[in-house]
C-alpha cells in the first residue's frame, strides 16, 4: 500500500481485475459525517525525530531481502508496469534525480517500515533478483544500450552505477505517546494528500499489520460474508472494516468514543497482542452471525433500501450476537425482528444521520440488541 501519485489509476498486475457487482458498487459508509470528528491539525500532540539518510541501491536492495525495510502484507499490490519499472531504472542508469523514499522506524525492532515508495523498492529488489512477476525482468522502452537486458546482462560498468547509485530516505519515529503509534495515521494522510488518499483501513492494515488484521483477513472469505457483501473483495478494505467495526462494538460498544476511525484504530492496535483463543472465539463469533443473517434476510441483510449501510450492519450484527449467543432463534424470528427494526424510525434516524456520533452509536444497538432479544 505505497502511497503518493505513483499508484494512480494502477491495476495489480499479480491478480486478475475484479468487476463489482451492483451491491457492493452501492454501499453507503453511513459515516459521511465522521470526518468532522477527526482531529483537527494541531490537536494531536506528537513528539517525532525524524532525520535524511542516504543508502546505496545494493544497500536497500540487501536490506529489503533480509526484512529490516518491510512492507506490509496488507499494503496494495505491487501495481507498476514493466514499462513504468524499466523506466525508473533508466533514470537511475542515466543518473537522473529520483524521489525519495519515507520510512518508519520501529523503536524496539529497529526495523523500518515503508510508508511511502514501495514502487520503487520493489522495482530495484525485482529486477536484482531477475524476476517481473514471475517473468524475467528484462528492461524496455528504454535507451539502446540498456533495452531487453537484465541485471546479470548489464555492463560491469553500468551495474556498478546502479549499485552505488544513492537513494534519499526520509526517516521518522514517534517518541511521546509511547503506547500509540498514531501519528503514522497523519503521516500517511498528509503524503497521500497528492494521490489517491488511502482509506483509513488500507492505512490501519498497514500500521497496525498483526494477528487481528490477518484474521479479519480470514473471516473475509466466509462463504455468508461473501454472499451478502458480494462476490469480490473491496478494493478499499471497506469488507475488511466492516468486520472490524462489528467485532469492535461487540467487545467495545460500552466504551465508544467518537470519532469511529479512532475507535477502530486503538481496537485494532489492542487486539493484536490478543491470544490465539481469543482470536478463534471471534472468528466463531462472525461466521454464526452473518450466515444467521444471510439465512433470514438473504441478500436484503443490512439494505434498508438498496445499498448496504455500515450503521444497519454493525447494529444488527450486534443484536442478533447477542441474541444467537443465549439461545436459539428460528430463521422466520430473526427475519420478522429485522423487519420490524426496519420499521423503526428512532433506529432508521440513528443510522442515517450523525452516525457516528456517541448518541447516534448507543440509540441504534440499543433497539437492536431489544428488537432481537
Amino acid at each position: 500500500m505505497t502511497s503518493g501519485s505513483e499508484d494512480e489509476g494502477a491495476v495489480p498486475l499479480d491478480q486478475p481485475i475484479e468487476i463489482e457487482d451492483d451491491y457492493q458498487l452501492a454501499i453507503e459508509t453511513a459515516d459521511v459525517d465522521d470526518d468532522a470528528l477527526l482531529e483537527k491539525p494541531g490537536t494531536a500532540n506528537f513528539r517525532i525525530t525524524s532525520y535524511g539518510a542516504d543508502y546505496t541501491v545494493d544497500t536497500l536492495v540487501k536490506r529489503l531481502k533480509s526484512d529490516a525495510f518491510y512492507v506490509p502484507q496488507f499494503q496494495r499490490k505491487f501495481v507498476w508496469s514493466q514499462r513504468h519499472a524499466s523506466r525508473f531504472l533508466e533514470s537511475l542508469l542515466m543518473g537522473l534525480p529520483v524521489p525519495g523514499i519515507f520510512l518508519y522506524r520501529e523503536p524496539l525492532t529497529n526495523r523500518h517500515l515503508v510508508v511511502d515508495g514501495q514502487q520503487r523498492l520493489r522495482t530495484l529488489q525485482y529486477f536484482y533478483e531477475g524476476l517481473f512477476l514471475e517473468k524475467k525482468f528484462r528492461l524496455i522502452g528504454v535507451r539502446d544500450e540498456w533495452d531487453a537486458k537484465t541485471y546479470d546482462e548489464l555492463l560491469p560498468a553500468d551495474k556498478l552505477k546502479l549499485d552505488d547509485t544513492t537513494i534519499h530516505a526520509t526517516i521518522f519515529q514517534q517518541d511521546e505517546p509511547t503506547e500509540s503509534r498514531k501519528s503514522l495515521n497523519f503521516v500517511f494522510e498528509r503524503i497521500n494528500s497528492g494521490g489517491i488518499r488511502l482509506s483509513p483501513q488500507e492505512i490501519r492494515n498497514c500500521i497496525s499489520e498483526g494477528p487481528l488484521l490477518t484474521a479479519i483477513g480470514e473471516m473475509n472469505a466466509d462463504e455468508a460474508w461473501r454472499s451478502v457483501f458480494g462476490k469480490y473483495r473491496n478494493a478499499r478494505l471497506k469488507d475488511h472494516e466492516l468486520i472490524l467495526r462489528f467485532l469492535a462494538m461487540h467487545e467495545r460498544s460500552g466504551n465508544y468514543t467518537a470519532p469511529m476511525r479512532d475507535f477502530l484504530d486503538d481496537f485494532a492496535e489492542d487486539y493484536n497482542k490478543a491470544t490465539p483463543q481469543k482470536l478463534a472465539a471471534l472468528k466463531a463469533l462472525f461466521a454464526q452471525t452473518i450466515k444467521a443473517c444471510w439465512d433470514a434476510k438473504g441478500r436484503a441483510a443490512f439494505r434498508p433500501v438498496r445499498s448496504l449501510n455500515a450503521a444497519v450492519f454493525e447494529a444488527v450484527m450486534l443484536g442478533v450476537a447477542k441474541r444467537v449467543a443465549r439461545r436459539p432463534a428460528t430463521d422466520n424470528e430473526l427475519a420478522q425482528s429485522y423487519d420490524d427494526l426496519m420499521a423503526d424510525n428512532t433506529f432508521m434516524r440513528a443510522c442515517e444521520r450523525a452516525t457516528a456520533v456517541e448518541e447516534s452509536v448507543r440509540i441504534r444497538q440499543t433497539r437492536a440488541i431489544k428488537a432481537f432479544e
